[in-house]
């Protein structure tokens, strides 16, 4: 199964934009490394994951992902 980018970032499956930004920056002011000197590399591996999580949203929210229709192109 892959990776439950809700899960990572604390929503609901039917959560809107607006929860989902709120929810990333309530998490990347977390977990961002320079807030966690003690525990820099777990906050690392963290903020690495909460960011990918957002970017995936944020591509399938406002339809990045038809930019990259020519990919389907090359099999």
């Amino acid at each position: 199964m892959g990776v439950d980018y809700y899960k990572i970032l604390q929503v609901d499956k039917n959560a809107n934009d607006d929860e989902l930004k709120k929810a990333y920056r309530k998490l990347a002011m977390k977990w961002h490394p320079d807030k966690n000197p003690t525990n820099k590399k777990d906050a690392e591996a963290k903020f690495k994951q909460i960011s990918e999580a957002y970017e995936v949203f944020f591509l399938f929210l406002y339809g990045y992902h038809q930019n990259f229709s020519f990919i389907s192109n090359y099999e």
